[in-house]
């Protein structure tokens, strides 16, 4: 007797991400941006659990236990149902991956996905992705597929850039729109500062932005390139030569949209991180701590100050995997 049928679900938990460094070059004729980004997975992670159904059917739904449900968008090309939470139709990247994976499969099945949302909704950490990470490895073992991790990632990037990283997890270097991966062989660990916001932002808004304030300012995008000490620096965990070399080009466009993170990456180095950034394209903060000790530091003196939500992690972590049972 299958786990899936004994038990009647499966579950998989697939990690955030945040960049620690993302250069974008110039636009491409296909609409997306050439980048060159170092992505680490973090402690946070999605909860995806799957139960078989009898029909062809395939729904969505939020579990109680999610700790972010919405993330309002102030964006005129984003819909209201995407703006004020997250979609629970074949919008939702979960959806796409158990339709697309069965439809590789070959197969009539349907599934009821429920989805526990613990990184921030349109924050920069790849939540939706990692939903569909976590999606694939559940609905893989569910329907007996026998499929790799690196079978897995490929069917992933069919469904976006980030998806191929959220199922390996670790720490990876990636090109092209980021969804070409050399996963980087690391000692050691990294302590974080994730501080989510109360509004989100959408992706191609700030990719839009940047291209508006480049033009303004008369700057010719150049191929985009890592610093190799930073690569270099991020396999050893050291975590002060990081904290040197970290740079994203999206932070200055995410801060013309909302400019209250320049204040809130203030705080976060007058309270004791080496280092602050706009995660992705925002606008959730990461900030670089020292150690454990120094994270759960910054932490607490960012809640105290400021009354938001600084939740403390660590890096790298593993990519999506099942839940035993």
């Amino acid at each position: 007797m299958r786990d899936s049928e004994f038990f009647g679900h499966v579950t998989a938990v697939a990690p955030g991400k945040v960049n620690m460094s993302l250069r974008v070059g110039p636009l491409r004729e296909d609409g997306y941006h050439e980048v060159a980004t170092l992505y680490l997975a973090v402690s946070l992670q999605e909860e995806v659990s799957v139960v078989p159904r009898d029909d062809e059917a395939i729904t969505l739904s939020l579990s109680e236990r999610s700790a972010f449900t919405a993330a309002p968008i102030d964006d005129p090309d984003v819909d209201d149902a995407s703006a004020s939470g997250v979609p629970l139709d074949e919008r939702n990247l979960a959806h796409r991956a158990a339709s697309t994976l069965r439809g590789r499969l070959g197969l009539r099945r349907g599934v009821d996905i429920t989805l526990t949302k613990n990184v921030p909704v349109a924050g920069g950490m790849g939540g939706g992705s990692a939903d569909a990470a976590a999606t694939l490895v559940a609905c893989s073992a569910l329907w007996e597929a026998g499929l790799t991790k690196e079978q897995l990632a490929e069917t992933g990037a069919e469904l976006g850039a980030d998806v191929p990283f959220a199922i390996l997890g670790g720490a990876a270097v990636g090109q092209g729109v980021g969804d070409e991966l050399s996963p980087l062989l690391t000692r050691g660990e990294l302590h974080l500062v994730i501080v989510p916001a109360a509004a989100g932002l959408s992706t191609p808004q700030v990719y839009r932005r940047l291209d508006t304030m480049r033009a303004e300012s008369a700057v010719e995008a150049e191929a985009p390139r890592l610093d190799p000490d930073l690569v270099r620096a991020l396999c050893t965990t050291d975590a002060e030569l990081i904290a040197t070399l970290m740079a994203n080009d999206l932070q200055a466009p995410a801060v013309s949209l909302i400019p209250s993170l320049e204040d809130m990456l203030d705080a976060g180095l007058v309270d004791g991180a080496l280092q602050g950034i706009v995660s992705g394209s925002g606008p959730t903060l990461v900030f670089l701590a020292r150690d454990a000790e120094s994270a759960g530091q910054v932490a607490t003196r960012l809640q105290e100050r400021t009354s938001v939500w600084a939740i403390p992690v660590t890096a790298p972590a593993p990519g999506a995997r099942l839940l035993t049972t």
